[in-house]
């Protein structure tokens, strides 16, 4: 990514010298809409770089099964990287893939859906990238529990692994897993993985 002349591979922070509320944030994504846009709890603006081939390829497989999950199971709607929502902590987040209880959209009004979702998802889940550093992304999935995720998976194709974050709970590791198993709230979604171990480009 370059940003005013510096090329990173690393997100950009920015501190502003107040933090901007909803409606100022949701004009400043606007106006930005080349770049992918974070708001921390605390008000920081965190531009994330763009993702390499290899990434996008395994989020699409991600996505791809997530999606033909839930429209075949009805209950909820799949979301893919695009989505933000924002917390109840103030936080102005995007995960990898996400999905969300058809009755919880349902208490939305039609514009709020056009919008950033002002809630968290239900299931959350965070594909790890090269230039993602694993401490910053454990603290993220954690701030997903926090406001209220009932799943989380945090998938490492590096190490093979993924995590799994339950609210109130010791996370739990898989190592190279053929296949991940759901739970409430999506207890019959399984995720194969050999499309995300070996994107295959």
């Amino acid at each position: 990514m370059v940003l005013n002349g510096i090329e990173t591979d690393s997100p950009i922070r920015i501190q502003p010298a107040r933090p901007m509320n909803d409606e100022e944030y949701d004009r400043f994504c606007a106006a930005n809409p080349d770049l992918r846009i974070e708001r921390t709890a605390e008000g920081e603006i965190v531009i994330m770089p763009a993702t390499g081939g290899e990434t996008s390829h395994r989020n699409a497989s991600l996505t791809g099964q997530l999606y033909t999950w839930a429209r075949r199971e009805g209950r909820g709607k799949d979301f893919d990287s695009n989505v933000e929502y924002i917390l109840p902590s103030g936080a102005a987040r995007s995960p990898d893939a996400s999905w969300v209880l058809r009755s919880r959209l349902a208490t939305l009004t039609p514009e709020q859906k056009k919008e950033f979702l002002p809630l968290c998802p239900d299931f959350v889940v965070e594909l790890r990238s090269p230039s993602d550093r694993l401490p910053r992304v454990q603290a993220k999935m954690r701030e997903w529990m926090d406001n209220g995720a009932k799943l989380g998976w945090l998938i490492d194709p590096a190490t093979r692994t993924v995590s799994v974050y339950r609210p109130g709970q010791t996370t739990e590791r898989l190592v190279d897993a053929r296949c991940v198993e759901g739970e409430p709230p999506i207890d019959s979604f399984v995720l194969e993985m050999a499309g995300i171990w070996n994107p295959d480009l």
